[in-house]
């Protein structure tokens, strides 16, 4: 049985290895939040926002809004019914080219809800 000086002296040796945490400023957080994070996330979504553009006519760009994209799927928020419509017509297509040039974001589905 161990006896109270070597529990003793086992604590103190276990606070000298624990690792010591220093301040750090929130903006020095923040900054390696966004390099190392978010940055990146937005790089490989924005390509999924400027080919949508590129493959929608202007009458339906001015209409519907991507809001999100999250496991897999992408989220596009529609002004009518009759547009959210229209969009679920193609978007069988606009999937099969946003899976084609977007391909690291694996998207599956797009979903349409009208705002």
């Amino acid at each position: 049985m161990m006896d109270d000086i070597e529990r003793l002296q086992k604590t103190l040796d276990y606070k000298r290895r624990r690792p010591s945490y220093s301040a750090v400023s929130l903006g020095e957080v923040a900054q390696k939040l966004l390099a190392e994070r978010i940055a990146p996330q937005q790089a490989k979504f924005s390509q999924v926002d400027d080919l949508w553009h590129a493959l929608l006519p202007a009458e339906l760009q001015e209409h519907c809004e991507i809001v999100g994209i999250s496991g897999g799927q992408l989220d596009v928020q529609v002004d009518s019914p009759s547009y959210v419509y229209e969009l679920q017509m193609c978007s069988s297509e606009l999937l099969a080219e946003l899976q084609r040039h977007c391909p690291r974001v694996r998207l599956t589905r797009i979903k349409f809800t009208v705002a």
